[in-house]
């Protein structure tokens, strides 16, 4: 109930900003202004993840995103850089789909129920942001330094993200979700001021 009516509150008090995202999305390519992605929820119920649309139309490719890629507008580069383009998910928390904080949701060829580690993270709804999506703030960074973005993804990022949500899940408290979304908020506001070094994990280099 609490993530619910706080996220309500969120997008009354945001719909300026958000009317103006809108509309800075029409008027350079139109419509649709949302994109819609279907993602694993708790207990690997499926479900669609809302973000602002920051692609070209009828774009097709690899299902996760590397700094540079071409499919990117000039107002999705804007919305990605300060996380604008998830504000939407305030509805699917609204909806009872997603929580304020909690493990992000993956898309289904990232996830296999069958381990261990999956079916811990999947005991609860996953979240708009986590400890991992602090320490992994300049991810699109990252993966284009890599030379296979998706096998550098699944076989060394998302690992230590898992180790991440885990830790997170042993810690969790109300304190600890007030931190992270204060962070998360600090983190958008000042992305200049992130710390790329904190990424737990190899560089794509070492990982050849």
């Amino acid at each position: 109930m609490l993530d619910s009516s706080l996220s309500a509150l969120a997008l009354l008090v945001l719909s300026p900003a958000l009317l103006v995202i809108a509309a800075s999305i029409l008027l350079e390519t139109g419509a649709p202004i949302l994109f819609a992605q279907v993602r694993v929820g708790r207990d690997g119920k499926l479900f669609r993840l809302r973000k602002f649309r920051t692609m070209r139309r009828g774009q097709s490719g690899p299902s996760i995103t590397a700094r540079g890629d071409s499919r990117i507008t000039r107002v999705g580069r804007f919305l990605r850089k300060f996380k604008l383009d998830e504000l939407p998910q305030l509805w699917n928390v609204v909806v009872g789909e997603m929580s304020l904080v909690g493990p992000r949701p993956e898309v289904p060829e990232f996830v296999d129920c069958s381990q261990p580690v999956w079916r811990s993270v999947l005991r609860v709804r996953p979240g708009i942001t986590d400890p991992a999506s602090i320490a992994y703030r300049n991810e699109e960074e990252l993966l284009a330094r890599a030379s296979d973005p998706i096998r550098y993804y699944r076989e060394s990022v998302l690992p230590a993200k898992l180790e991440l949500n885990l830790e997170y899940l042993e810690r969790r408290s109300f304190w600890l979700d007030l931190k992270v979304v204060m962070q998360t908020v600090k983190c958008a506001l000042f992305p200049r001021a992130f710390d790329i070094k904190n990424i737990r994990v190899a560089a794509p280099e070492d990982s050849k």
